[in-house]
């Protein structure tokens, strides 16, 4: 059992918008019908329980800044990660049905939560981290904490098997130690390199009978799954390879697992027999799949979106679910694909324009997606909604480095890191004007965290392209972000640029937004967070900085918070700012406006309130 987080949250602003990132609920193994998961409550995002059986829910915590990452064990104990701004905390714990609050394990200070399992045998295994490497500790709940390991770098706890004698740690997946398995009194019992083929672990077989770890690896351009077993070591599973990439989970019994592939911005489940080498499509509809969890009696849930749908929870065996809230009118807007040739390959693309358009092409946006290590979707989105809804046209472009695509789409960064990318949305803005879907003059970006990083870039290195630019919680200097950030982005700059900032420093310096301030044209407005550990503020300011040296015409907007905000009224404050940005500098006939936003109905029994999916 691991954390998963769902977000839903509410500002109290009256203005019925709703934020929050969808996630499937926390299943209790024992009992199906009781789960967990996070949802709104009063403009912040709160965990609660949910009764499958009556339809019923109850909050469990009520934190003034909001509480994302929950778990449910077992023995139907709520798990939740109480965390400051800054992202420091503490797991705590409560009986489903309520009572006391009690620490995971006592005898803890605040850390950064990296990792949460608790065993079938009742072992807790807590991996807390300091900003420089991660520690685990073990214990039965809320009894002392035993620390077990101290792991410097990026790491991960991953899993603990059914007996609670084995953790796995996953570090960097191309690393030599991408995967580490432990006894629980520390030693090292196997590790497993990733450097002929990154691998990441996906947990333990639920099954006491039979220690076994689920594994993805990549190998001759393809993803395959992969087992581990102490004395056995490592088993690739060559017959089960698929050409984008995947995901998978284990089914409560037997050598079975549902994989989950993502290819081309959509989505596909897949049933594996491990023992009889079997492939079998599992029926969903077209579109993305944000999330599916095997259950007892072959019930599947999973979490089912277009980018027409707001996500939906939808069960196999029809388990009642909590009810996402629904829009009471279509969302607006015509979608569809493009495909752009570039020089490793065609670059996909998702627009969406509004419904009656003029006869001239709409204002567009460029929504860039962050990660890098991720891609847009055939998915609902709100800012997508709030947008088409504002009378502009938007362009998600999965360039190279984006997933979805293969390992070598992935892996394709020959101009160098950023360059490439922003070279990707130059050849997309390009094709879109042959096409004529776009015009020039009326062509803006927008970006969040790395996202926000190709924004900056696109804008300096190509400053007459662009109208107008949005960049939320950058990486605006990579040196010093690299040099203040967290262990887990340390470890994914020296992999793209080949070294620390002290080994490659021109590197650095040509992907870095700072070297080009100066150039600088657009209109620009920067959000950016004072607790950020992920793109932190101290090189945004000097990002600032520059531009006020060079004379670079700019807003900011600061907000209180770390770089994933749980509450309504941080993401409001984002968007309409953003909003008003883009409609004053992209428009001909500028007009001060609220920006459209999606309103939504909730349904009876659910936890969540009426919601949108945030940034």
């Amino acid at each position: 059992m691991s954390a998963t987080a769902a977000h839903t949250a509410t500002p109290p602003s009256g203005t019925g918008f709703r934020v929050y990132r969808s996630a499937l609920p926390e299943v209790c193994p024992r009992d199906p019908a009781r789960m967990a998961l996070a949802a709104d409550a009063d403009g912040r995002c709160e965990i609660f329980t949910w009764n499958a059986a009556t339809g019923t829910a109850r909050q469990v915590t009520d934190s003034p800044d909001g509480t994302l990452h929950c778990a449910l064990d077992a023995d139907a104990r709520v798990w939740w990660f109480a965390e400051d701004r800054g992202g420091r905390g503490l797991w705590y714990f409560q009986d489903f049905e309520g009572g006391p609050r009690l620490r995971g394990l006592t005898g803890l200070r605040p850390g950064l939560p990296y990792g949460l399992a608790v065993s079938d045998a009742g072992t807790v295994a807590i991996g807390l981290g300091d900003g420089h490497g991660m520690t685990v500790h073990l214990g039965t709940p809320g009894g002392p904490a035993r620390p077990v390991r101290t792991v410097d770098g990026h790491a991960l706890l991953t899993g603990i098997s059914p007996s609670g004698g084995l953790l796995a740690l996953s570090g960097a997946a191309g690393s030599d130690r991408a995967v580490t398995l432990l006894t629980c009194s520390g030693a090292v019992l196997d590790q497993l390199s990733g450097q002929g083929g990154r691998l990441w672990a996906l947990g333990f077989a639920p099954t006491p009978s039979a220690t076994e770890l689920l594994l993805v690896q990549e190998h001759n351009d393809r993803y395959r799954l992969a087992s581990w077993r102490p004395g056995a070591g490592l088993r690739p599973q060559d017959w089960c390879r698929f050409d984008t990439e995947i995901t998978a989970r284990w089914y409560p019994g037997g050598r079975r697992v549902l994989i989950r592939q993502d290819r081309h911005g959509r989505s596909t489940l897949t049933a594996a027999d491990l023992d009889r080498r079997t492939l079998t499509p599992v029926p969903c509809p077209p579109g993305t799949l944000l999330d599916a969890v095997p259950h007892p009696g072959d019930d599947v849930h999973y979490l089912w979106t277009d980018t027409a749908t707001p996500p939906r929870m939808r069960s196999t065996a029809g388990t009642r679910l909590p009810s996402l809230p629904a829009l009471p009118a279509p969302v607006p807007g015509r979608h569809r694909d493009l495909w752009t040739p570039g020089p490793d390959g065609p670059v996909h693309s998702l627009l969406s324009a509004p419904d009656h358009a003029p006869g001239r092409p709409a204002p567009l946006v460029f929504l860039v997606h962050g990660g890098p290590a991720d891609h847009d979707r055939d998915a609902y989105d709100p800012q997508v909604h709030s947008l088409v809804a504002s009378g502009f046209a938007v362009a998600r472009v999965n360039y190279r480095g984006s997933t979805g695509y293969g390992p070598r789409w992935r892996a394709a960064y020959g101009e160098g890191v950023g360059i490439t990318q922003v070279a990707d949305l130059v050849a997309v803005r390009a094709d879109l004007l042959r096409r004529g879907l776009a015009r020039e003059g009326a062509i803006g970006l927008w970006g969040t965290s790395w996202g926000g990083y190709l924004v900056l870039l696109a804008l300096g290195t190509r400053p007459d392209l662009w109208q107008a630019g949005v960049a939320v919680k950058p990486v605006a200097d990579c040196a010093a972000a690299h040099r203040t950030g967290t262990p887990a982005l340390r470890a994914l700059d020296e992999r793209l640029f080949g070294g620390t900032p002290d080994a490659v420093p021109a590197r650095y310096a040509r992907s870095s937004p700072l070297h080009y301030a100066a150039d600088v044209r657009a209109p620009l407005l920067v959000i950016a967070a004072t607790r950020d550990a992920k793109c932190p503020p101290g090189q945004v300011r000097s990002y600032l900085a520059a531009l006020r040296q060079a004379g670079v015409a700019h807003e900011s907007l600061w907000l209180d918070t770390g770089h994933d905000g749980y509450t309504g009224a941080h993401h409001m404050t984002a968007l309409r700012r953003a909003m008003g940005f883009l409609d004053r500098h992209l428009r001909r006939d500028p007009r001060p406006t609220e920006p459209p936003v999606p309103r939504r109905t909730g349904s009876p029994g659910a936890p969540a309130r009426p919601a949108s999916p945030g940034m």
